[in-house]
C-alpha cells in the first residue's frame, strides 16, 4: 500500500469512528438530545474529512466545463441526502463510495505491480573492464562491438555473442519459459536475460535503444495507447450516459411531485407538500449514486491492461489491446514455413546429375552466395567447410524469389530455383527428394543440383493440434519452396492447405484472397519471421512475428511477438484473448444489468441509499476483482 493509499484509508477510519455513534444518534438508539443543527454539524465533520477530495473535484470539473463524471454524480447524490436531513445516509454513501475507491486503488496498483515484476527487464548497468577492473556505465554509452562483462545474477543489458565463458540463462521475463538456458562461446544472448552462474564475456551485437529489452519495454509501455472497440466503447458511453442519468435524475426530482400538485393523484401518502417533494428528491439522489458508471470505467481498461500483462508473462507480446481484441475472433491462421514450422536449420543431404566433382559445385555454388546471410546461403557454405575467398567474386545479382547470379573466378554461376533456370532459357532436372532444389548453372550450361532439407520444429504439429482445439477453422503454410517440399511439411504438421513457389508479392495476394473469404466478423493471423514476410505481416488482421529469431522489420510490422519463437503459443494467444473478452463481456453485462435493475427500483422508491451503494460500490469491487482473472493465464 502507497502512501496515498495509507492515507485515504486512514480518512475512511477516522470518518468511520465519527460516523458510528452520530448514527446511532440519528435513529435514535443511543438516546442524546441535540438540535438538528448541531447534529447536522457534528455529521459534516466525517463527511469532509472522506469526501472534501471528491467535493474538491467536482469544483472543479464544473470550474472547467466537465461536469458529468462520477466527483459530480456523489456530490450531487449525497448534499441532496443530507439537505433533505439524511445525514447519516449522504455521509455512509460518500464513506462507502471511498472504501470503493481505495479497493479499486489496491487493486489497480497490483496488477501493475504484478506486471511490472513479470516485465522487469530493463538492465541498470554494464561492466566494462579497464585496467583489469570492472567498471559500471550506463547500457546506453555502450558502443556496438564492445565487449562488456556479465557476472552470476546479473542481467544481461544488452544483445550479443558470447566470446568468452559458459553458463546457465533464465530467459523466463523474455519468454515465460522458467527452463534455463545454456550458452557458451558463439551463442547469441538477449538482454533482459538474468545470468545464472558461470561468468561472461560478450560482444555486444545491438545499441541498447535496439536491444531485445528495450524493445519489448517500448512495445509494452505503448499498448495502453492502442485501445480496443470495447474500451472506446466505454469511453463514450460514459461520455454520454452520465449527462443522460443527471437529467434523468432532475426529471425524477421534478416531474413527479409537480404531476402530484396539479393532478392531485398520488398525494395521500404525504402529509405535505415538503414530504412529496423531499421523497422524490431522495429518490432522486438514490438514483444517482447508482449510476454512477465506476464499475465499467475501471474494469474495462484493467480487464484489457491484466490481459496484456497476462500474455507478455508468458512471452507473447501483444502491441495494443485492439490487437488483444482482434485475436479473438481469428479462425484462419497462414503459415510462413521456414523458422516458423521448421527450424530453418538447413543442411546439405545429397548433389545431383553434376558433371563436375561434388565438392567442385558446392564451391561454386557457396561462392556465389557468400555474400548472403540467408540460411540456405550459410548451409551451402557449411557444406563446403572452407573459408571462402570473397575477392574470387564479382557483379553479384540477386534476384527477389529466384536466386543469385554472379562471376566466380570468370565464370558466370547461378544458383537458384527452377524459376532461376527458366528464367536463364535452361532446362532444369527434376528431383524426387524431398526438401529445397538449389540447381546451379556455370557459363550458360546445367550443371546439376543440391538438395538441401531443413527439420521441423519439436512442436509444430502439436501447435497446429492447439489451433484446432482452440477454434481455427483453417491453417494455411505459404511458402517459395517447391510443390513437395510443401506438401510434405503441411502432410506431416497436419495443416489443412498449403501453397508452394510464392514469391514475396504472391503471399500477399494468397493473403488478400484468404482475407475475401474470411465472413462473419472472422480474422486471419499469419505468422512469420524473415524480412520477406514484412508485407503479409502488415496486411493480415494479426501479424505474429517470431521475436527471438525474426528479423527487426518483422518485429515492426507484427502486431504480435513470440519471444522464444514457440509456435505452440499463438494457440495461447488466441485463449488469452478470449478469456479477457468474455471477461470484459461479463462486465459490461453484469454491471448494466444490476445498475439497470436498481435504478427502476429506485425510481420507484423501492430502493434506498443502501442499496443504491451496494449497486455502486459493490459492483465496481466485483468488476475489478474478474477483471483482475485476465493475469490467471499460466494454464490456459
Amino acid at each position: 500500500m502507497n502512501q496515498k493509499q495509507k492515507k485515504l484509508l486512514f480518512r475512511i477510519l477516522m470518518a468511520a469512528v465519527f460516523l458510528v455513534p452520530l448514527y446511532l444518534v440519528d435513529l435514535g438508539i443511543v438516546k442524546l438530545s441535540l438540535p438538528r443543527w448541531a447534529l447536522l454539524a457534528l455529521f459534516l465533520v466525517p463527511y469532509l474529512l472522506v469526501g472534501y477530495d471528491i467535493l474538491r473535484k467536482a469544483f472543479l470539473g464544473i470550474r472547467n466545463g466537465q461536469v458529468f463524471d462520477e466527483n459530480f454524480l456523489m456530490t450531487v447524490a449525497t448534499v441532496g441526502a443530507i439537505a433533505l436531513g439524511e445525514y447519516g445516509e449522504g455521509v455512509a454513501v460518500m464513506l462507502l463510495y471511498q472504501v470503493g475507491e481505495l479497493f479499486q486503488s489496491i487493486a489497480v496498483g497490483r496488477s501493475r505491480r504484478n506486471i511490472a515484476a513479470l516485465m522487469d527487464i530493463r538492465p541498470d548497468y554494464a561492466n566494462i573492464e579497464e585496467d583489469g577492473q570492472l567498471v559500471r556505465v550506463d547500457p546506453d554509452e555502450v558502443e556496438v562491438g564492445s565487449v562488456i562483462v556479465v557476472q552470476p545474477g546479473e542481467k544481461v543489458p544488452l544483445d550479443g555473442v558470447v566470446v568468452e565463458g559458459s553458463s546457465n540463462l533464465d530467459t523466463a521475463a523474455l519468454t515465460g519459459e522458467s527452463r534455463p538456458v545454456d550458452v557458451g562461446v558463439d551463442s547469441p544472448i538477449l538482454s533482459g536475460s538474468v545470468n545464472m552462474t558461470g561468468l561472461l564475456k560478450v560482444r555486444t551485437t545491438k545499441g541498447f535503444d535496439e536491444s531485445t529489452a528495450s524493445r519489448i519495454l517500448d512495445l509494452v509501455e505503448n499498448a495502453a495507447s492502442r485501445k480496443s472497440k470495447s474500451e472506446s466503447f466505454i469511453s463514450k458511453f460514459a461520455r454520454y450516459y452520465t449527462p443522460i442519468v443527471c437529467y434523468g435524475a432532475l426529471a425524477l426530482a421534478v416531474l413527479p411531485p409537480l404531476f402530484c400538485m396539479v393532478t392531485g393523484i398520488g398525494m395521500e401518502p404525504y402529509a405535505s407538500v415538503g414530504a412529496l417533494w423531499g421523497d422524490w428528491v431522495l429518490r432522486a439522489c438514490t438514483f444517482l449514486v447508482i449510476s454512477c458508471p465506476c464499475a465499467l470505467v475501471i474494469s474495462i481498461p484493467l480487464s484489457f491492461f491484466a490481459g496484456l500483462g497476462g500474455a507478455g508473462s508468458q512471452g507473447i507480446l501483444i502491441k495494443g489491446s485492439n490487437y488483444l481484441e482482434t485475436l479473438s475472433r481469428v479462425k484462419v491462421v497462414a503459415f510462413d514455413k521456414t523458422g516458423t514450422i521448421t527450424k530453418g536449420n538447413f543442411a546439405v543431404t545429397a548433389v545431383h546429375h553434376s558433371p563436375f566433382d561434388d565438392r567442385k559445385l558446392l564451391e561454386y555454388a557457396a561462392l556465389a552466395e557468400c555474400h548472403s546471410s540467408h540460411p540456405i546461403s550459410k548451409s551451402l557454405q557449411a557444406a563446403y567447410g572452407e573459408p571462402l575467398d570473397q575477392g574470387r567474386v564479382t557483379d553479384v545479382e540477386e534476384l527477389s524469389g529466384h536466386g543469385v547470379t554472379a562471376r566466380v573466378d570468370g565464370h558466370t554461376v547461378a544458383v537458384g530455383n527452377d524459376k532461376l533456370m527458366s528464367r536463364l532459357g535452361l532446362e532444369s532436372r527434376p528431383c524426387h527428394h524431398v526438401g529445397t532444389i538449389i540447381h546451379v548453372a556455370v557459363d550458360g550450361a546445367y550443371c546439376g543440383h543440391i538438395v538441401i532439407a531443413d527439420e521441423l520444429k519439436e512442436n509444430a504439429r502439436r501447435a497446429v493440434e492447439e489451433l484446432r482445439r482452440a477454434g481455427v477453422e483453417k491453417t494455411v503454410m505459404l511458402t517459395g519452396d517447391a510443390e513437395s517440399v510443401a506438401k510434405n511439411v503441411a502432410q506431416q504438421v497436419g495443416l489443412t492447405d498449403y501453397r508452394a513457389q510464392l514469391l514475396p508479392a504472391d503471399k500477399v495476394a494468397c493473403v488478400e484472397e484468404l482475407l475475401a473469404r474470411c465472413g462473419g466478423g472472422k480474422k486471419l493471423a499469419f505468422v512469420g519471421d524473415g524480412i520477406n514476410d514484412a508485407p503479409v505481416l502488415s496486411r493480415a488482421d494479426i501479424g505474429i512475428a517470431m521475436g527471438a529469431l525474426g528479423s527487426d522489420a518483422a518485429i515492426e510490422a507484427a502486431d504480435v511477438v513470440l519471444m522464444d519463437d514457440d509456435p505452440v503459443k499463438i494457440a495461447k494467444a488466441i485463449r488469452i484473448s478470449r478469456k479477457c473478452l468474455r471477461i470484459v463481456k461479463e462486465n459490461i453485462v453484469f454491471a448494466l444489468g444490476v445498475k439497470l435493475v436498481c435504478l427502476v427500483l429506485a425510481a420507484l422508491g423501492i430502493a434506498n441509499m443502501w442499496l443504491a451503494v451496494a449497486a455502486d460500490v459493490g459492483v465496481m469491487i466485483l468488476a475489478v476483482l474478474n477483471a483482475i482473472r485476465c493475469l490467471a493465464v499460466k494454464d490456459l
